[in-house]
C-alpha cells in the first residue's frame, strides 16, 4: 500500500515536463529522474501490468515514503535539472557512472598581448576546466592517455613546459631548451609569430584534423629549405612524422569528415559495459571503456546517465549561463547511440548549448552508422570478458592466499602498515590498502606518530615497536568505532588518485574504518608480535595478522671463500634477499617463491606502503624545514606574514624594525605590531 501522501500527488500530477523524486518515511531521496510528461511517467511504476521490469521497482514501492515533482519549461530544463539533482542527492538508485574526480582534459592557452606568460601559452594536463578563453581538449578516459598526448606535443611542437612562476623567475635557459624541445621565450627573444603558429599548429593536432596540418606543415617545410633554414625545415619535418605515427595508428571507420562519438553497450544482468569510440575526420583515434555494477535501470536510462555525466561533468563549469564566454570543445558533432533514452532532444539541446555548436544524438537503424555501432559493441563486449576475466584471476589468487595462509575468508580487502622516520626524526605511519587484488588509493591513511611515551631526550622517536604499537592501535580503535561498511560497489569510471592533503589531516578524512580481513605489517617476528598485541589489547581477537620480512637468503652449502678472501655465503647473503611472511603461533615463516603469485600480492602492498609511507614522510619534513617562527605568532596570518617577509626581510629584521616601519607595511595594522612584540619581546 502507498502512502496517502503518495496517492493524492499522483492524482495531482501534470501533464508536463518536469523532474521527480521518490523518498523515503525519512525524506531521503531514492530516485530521481525526468519525463516528458510527468502525469504518465510518474503513474507507470505504481501501475500493474505496466511492463516496467526495473529490479529497484519492488524495493521502491516498499520504501517510498513521499513523492516530489518540479515542473519544467521543457525536457532541455528536465535534463538539466536531473543532472544537478543526482550530483546533489547521489539517489542509492541511480545510476554512478563515475566518481567525484572530473574527466582529465588538455588545456591550451590563447597567445596573450601583456608581455608576460600570457603570450607564451602552454599546454597542460586540468581537471577542471575554467571558464576562461583558453581551448580545451578530451575529455581523456585516463591520465595515462591525456600525458600520452601531451608528451607526444612537448616532443614535437616547441611550447613552453614550465609553470607561469618559473617563467617568470627564469634567468637561463632550462633542459628542454638544451634538447631542442622548447625554444626558451623565458630568457631568449623568440618570434612571437612563429609562436603563435605552433600553438594554431597544436590545436589544429589535438583537434584532430590531421590532414590540414599536414599539407600546412608541408609548405612550411619546402619554404623552409628553399629560405636555406634548414633547422626549421628540420622541426616541421620531425612534425610531420609525429602526425604520420599517430595517423598510423588510427583505422578508417568512415569516408566523411564527421567528428562523431560511438556509443557501444553490452550487458549481464546488473553487470554493464559501455565502450566509446572516438571517430575524428572519418579515422578511429582512441576507444575507451567504463565498466558499470550494480545497475538496476533500463538500457536506455544508463545511456541518457552516461551522456550527462560524461559529455556534462567535462564541460566547463559555469557554462549553464553564469558567463562562460569561451565554449569548449569537447563534444562532437555527431553522437550514435545504442538506445533512445527519454528526452533525448533535451538532451542534445542541451549539450549543443554547452558544447558552443549543434549536436547530433542518433540512433541508426541502417546505412555505415550502423557497422560503427557494431564495432562500438563488439569492444564493450571485448572489454567485458577481458575483464570479468581479470575478476576472475583475482578471486582465484586471492582464494590460493586464504588457503596457503590459513585465513577464516576470502581476504578481499587486505591492509599493510609501514613505519617512516629519518634518524628517529619526522616519523609517519602509513596504512594502504587493497581491495579484490587492486589498491584501493581512498582507504590509504597516514598518521603522524606522537611518541609521547617513546621519545628520547632529544626528542626523537627511535622506538620502532612503540611507533608501530601507537599507530596500529589508532587504526584499530577507529576500526571498533566504525559501523559495519558495505561491500565495494566499484562502479566508478574515473581512475582515483592520492589526495594532496597532510598526513595528519588524511587520518581525519572521510572513508570507512572497519577491519580488514587480513592485516599485514612490514617486518619478521618482532613487528608481527607488536601488532597481535595492539589488536588484542583493544579486543580485536578474529583480526587476521601476518608479517612480510625481506630477509638475507643465505644458500646452504656455498660458505666457500671466494677471491677477496671473503665468505662467499656472506657474498650471497649480502646481495640477495627473500620475502618471507609470518604467521601467528608458527616457528617457520612461508617463504615467497617466483612461482606463488598469490603471495606476490603481499609484497606489491607492502611496496606500496614503503613508497606512501616515504611520501608522507617527506612532505611532513618539508613542512618542518619550511616553517617560520612566525607562524607559531597568534593573531598573524598568512597574508601579513607574506608582506613582512617581503617588504622587511627575516626574522632579525623584523624583530629590529620599530613600529613605525612595521605599520608601514601593506596590510599590517597595530593588532599586528603588537602580536610581534608579545611573541618577540625587545631585548632592550
Amino acid at each position: 500500500m502507498l502512502p496517502d501522501a503518495v496517492l493524492q500527488k499522483l492524482d495531482a500530477l501534470p501533464a508536463q515536463p518536469g523532474v521527480y523524486l521518490f523518498k523515503d518515511a525519512k525524506g531521503a531521496v531514492l530516485y530521481v529522474g525526468k519525463a516528458k510528461s510527468l502525469r504518465s511517467r510518474v503513474r507507470s511504476y505504481f501501475q500493474e501490468g505496466s511492463g516496467d521490469n526495473r529490479a529497484f521497482i519492488p524495493v521502491l514501492l516498499r520504501t517510498i515514503g513521499d513523492l516530489d515533482t518540479i515542473v519544467t519549461g521543457n525536457e532541455k530544463e528536465a535534463t538539466i535539472l536531473e543532472n544537478n539533482l543526482i550530483k546533489e542527492y547521489r539517489p542509492r538508485h541511480n545510476v554512478k557512472l563515475r566518481d567525484d574526480k572530473d574527466f582529465i582534459t588538455l588545456r591550451l592557452g590563447r597567445v596573450g598581448s601583456d608581455g608576460g606568460a600570457s603570450a607564451w601559452p602552454r599546454l597542460e594536463v586540468v581537471r577542471r576546466p575554467a571558464p576562461d578563453p583558453a581551448r580545451y581538449f578530451g575529455p581523456y578516459h585516463s591520465a595515462t592517455a591525456a600525458r600520452r598526448t601531451l608528451h607526444l606535443v612537448n616532443k614535437y611542437f616547441q611550447l613552453r613546459t614550465c609553470s607561469d612562476v618559473e617563467f617568470a623567475s627564469r634567468k637561463r635557459p632550462c633542459l628542454q631548451h638544451q634538447i631542442k624541445r622548447c625554444p626558451a621565450p623565458c630568457v631568449l627573444d623568440v618570434d612571437r609569430n612563429w609562436y603563435a603558429e605552433q600553438v594554431d599548429a597544436v590545436a589544429t593536432f589535438l583537434e584532430g584534423r590531421h590532414d590540414e596540418l599536414s599539407r600546412e606543415l608541408r609548405q612550411k617545410m619546402r619554404q623552409a629549405a628553399l629560405d636555406m633554414r634548414f633547422e626549421l625545415a628540420a622541426v616541421y619535418r620531425d612534425q610531420l612524422r609525429a602526425i604520420e605515427k599517430v595517423r598510423e595508428e588510427q583505422r578508417v571507420v568512415t569516408i566523411d569528415d564527421v567528428d562523431r562519438d560511438v556509443v557501444g553497450f553490452y550487458r549481464e544482468g546488473d553487470l554493464v559495459e559501455i565502450a566509446l569510440l572516438h571517430v575524428r575526420a572519418g579515422k578511429l583515434a582512441e576507444v575507451a571503456t567504463y565498466s558499470i555494477k550494480q545497475a538496476e535501470i533500463p538500457d536506455e536510462e544508463i545511456v541518457a546517465a552516461f551522456l550527462a555525466q560524461h559529455y556534462g561533468a567535462s564541460l566547463a563549469k559555469g557554462a549553464e549561463g553564469e558567463g562562460a564566454d569561451a565554449p569548449l570543445a569537447l563534444v562532437p558533432d555527431e553522437v550514435i547511440l545504442p538506445r533512445e533514452p527519454e528526452g533525448m532532444q533535451g538532451i542534445a539541446e542541451w549539450l549543443a548549448d554547452r558544447a558552443g555548436h549543434r549536436v547530433a544524438l542518433l540512433v541508426p537503424r541502417r546505412g555505415h552508422r550502423v557497422d560503427l555501432l557494431a564495432l562500438a559493441d563488439d569492444n564493450a563486449r571485448h572489454s567485458f570478458a577481458e575483464k570479468q576475466r581479470q575478476t576472475n584471476d583475482a578471486q582465484d589468487r586471492l582464494r590460493d592466499l586464504q588457503e596457503r595462509l590459513r585465513l577464516p575468508t576470502l581476504p578481499r580487502r587486505i591492509e599493510c602498515c609501514d613505519i617512516s622516520h629519518l634518524g628517529g626524526g619526522d616519523t609517519v605511519g602509513a596504512v594502504v590498502a587493497m581491495t579484490d587484488g587492486e589498491l584501493d588509493k581512498k582507504r590509504y591513511r597516514t598518521f603522524n606518530v606522537r611518541g609521547d611515551a617513546v621519545r628520547d631526550q632529544a626528542g626523537l622517536v627511535n622506538d620502532d615497536y612503540g611507533a608501530m604499537y601507537e599507530v596500529l592501535a589508532r587504526r584499530f580503535r577507529r576500526a571498533l568505532q566504525a559501523p559495519p561498511a558495505a561491500a565495494p560497489s566499484g562502479d566508478t569510471l574515473a581512475e582515483t588518485t592520492e589526495g594532496s592533503a597532510a598526513p595528519e589531516a588524511a587520518e581525519g578524512g572521510e572513508g570507512e574504518w572497519d577491519a580488514p580481513d587480513l592485516f599485514v605489517v612490514d617486518g619478521g617476528r618482532g613487528q608481527l608480535a607488536v601488532a597481535l598485541a595492539a589488536a588484542h589489547d583493544l579486543g580485536l581477537h578474529d583480526l587476521s595478522i601476518v608479517a612480510l620480512a625481506k630477509e638475507r637468503d643465505v644458500p646452504a652449502g656455498e660458505e666457500v671463500e671466494s677471491a677477496d678472501g671473503e665468505p662467499q655465503g656472506a657474498k650471497d647473503a649480502r646481495e640477495k634477499l627473500a620475502d618471507r611472511v609470518y604467521l601467528p603461533g608458527q616457528k617457520n615463516p612461508i617463504p615467497l617463491k617466483s612461482t606463488t603469485t598469490s603471495l606476490f600480492l603481499l609484497a606489491r602492498l607492502r611496496d606500496e606502503a614503503h613508497r606512501f609511507s616515504n611520501r608522507a614522510r617527506m612532505r611532513i619534513g618539508k613542512r618542518v624545514r619550511f616553517r617560520s617562527p612566525l607562524d607559531d605568532v597568534k593573531g598573524l596570518g598568512p597574508t601579513a606574514k607574506k608582506a613582512l617577509l617581503r617588504h622587511v626581510g627575516n626574522l632579525a629584521a623584523i624583530r629590529a624594525a620599530d613600529d613605525a616601519t612595521l605599520l608601514a607595511v601593506p596590510g599590517v595594522t597595530a593588532r599586528h605590531v603588537k602580536a610581534l612584540r608579545t611573541a618577540f619581546p625587545s631585548s632592550s
